[in-house]
């Protein structure tokens, strides 16, 4: 009997470990997932904020233009 239950607390142990690691995979899959997505905001939001350069810089050029074609 003490073969058997030292054979199951091998197994058990081994049970253990194996399903921890499938949890912490999990919770990484998880946190890598979430990075992800934060990387991608982060690309959009740049993406907006350069588009915004852009077309400020294009307003400010055109109404310098107007104020030196105002002068001559």
């Amino acid at each position: 009997m003490s073969a058997f239950i030292a054979a199951a607390g091998r197994f058990g142990g081994i049970a253990a470990i194996i399903l921890l690691v499938i949890a912490l995979l999990k919770q990484l899959i998880a946190l890598v997932g979430f990075l992800m997505f934060a990387v991608k905001i982060l690309i959009v939001l740049a993406f907006i904020a350069l588009l915004l350069l852009v077309v400020t810089m294009m307003m400010r050029g055109r109404s310098q233009r107007r104020r030196e074609a105002e002068e001559l």
